[in-house]
């Protein structure tokens, strides 16, 4: 008999290690302190979003839809994080979802490459704000594990989102980018695209489209109906946005 209860206990805590279960042995914060954490870790990294998209983003872009998008998509992120954090593969599980739905959604559609670039800041964002550890178990107070807020690792994880938003003002910043766009055109005057005529051919464009040309690229020629694409590359203005100017046809055009 005691053989047979013996190996039975040891079946069970080989199963409890092999499946990993949590146990009611292990540590757990009050709720009140999971509340604490689960509003610090939301605020902060809502605040930090917000400021990356109303203050960098959209001022360039005016694009609402990313707006949503970029709010929603990290407050959902950090939730899930959070949520499943302390499951072991709760956060490959997490990331794996959210790369599944964006193939879904974006697999059908050209995204910018800014707004790809915001995409994955945000991410990285809400998994370090979701997963920090910002409370420190300090002791047992009887069979009860006494739990704290960490002012140092609150400060790291605060200082880290602040230099990420240093960075993105850093490069976002007029004085250090010069933000170039470029239009397609479907140009009538093949006999100036000739390398000897570019100086022609560029005050010719800018006469047309009423923009100082930087550059331009010679695409498609068609001799038959005397036709040619240029690609024309110009300087943007302040707070000034070009998402429509890789638009051809009229099918594609989408309103923002």
């Amino acid at each position: 008999m005691l053989p047979l209860l013996q190996e039975l206990g040891d079946y069970t805590l080989a199963d409890e290690e092999l499946l990993n279960v949590q146990t009611i042995t292990d540590a757990m914060m009050t709720t009140s302190q999971s509340l604490a954490e689960l509003g610090i870790r939301f605020f902060l990294n809502a605040f930090v979003c917000w400021l990356l998209v109303q203050f960098f983003y959209y001022r360039k872009s005016r694009r609402r839809d990313y707006y949503f998008t970029f709010m929603v998509f990290s407050s959902a992120m950090l939730m899930l994080l959070y949520i499943m954090g302390n499951v072991e593969v709760g956060v490959g599980l997490t990331l794996g979802l959210f790369a599944i739905f964006g193939v879904i959604r974006y697999r059908t559609e050209t995204v910018p490459i800014r707004e790809m670039t915001y995409l994955f800041v945000i991410i990285a964002l809400a998994a370090m704000n979701g997963l920090a550890p910002i409370y420190k178990l300090v002791g047992v107070v009887g069979n009860n594990p006494h739990y704290e807020l960490s002012t140092s690792a609150l400060l790291v994880t605060c200082v880290a989102n602040a230099l990420v938003v240093v960075l993105i003002w850093v490069l976002e910043s007029e004085r250090l980018l010069k933000h170039t766009s470029a239009k397609l055109v479907l140009y009538d005057r093949i006999d100036l695209i000739v390398p000897e005529k570019r100086a022609e051919l560029i005050a010719d464009l800018e006469k047309r489209v009423g923009l100082k040309v930087d550059n331009v690229e010679i695409g498609h020629v068609d001799f038959l109906r005397d036709a040619a694409f240029i690609k024309v590359y110009y300087t943007l203005g302040k707070n000034q946005t070009a998402s429509i100017d890789q638009l051809t046809k009229a099918k594609d055009f989408v309103e923002q």
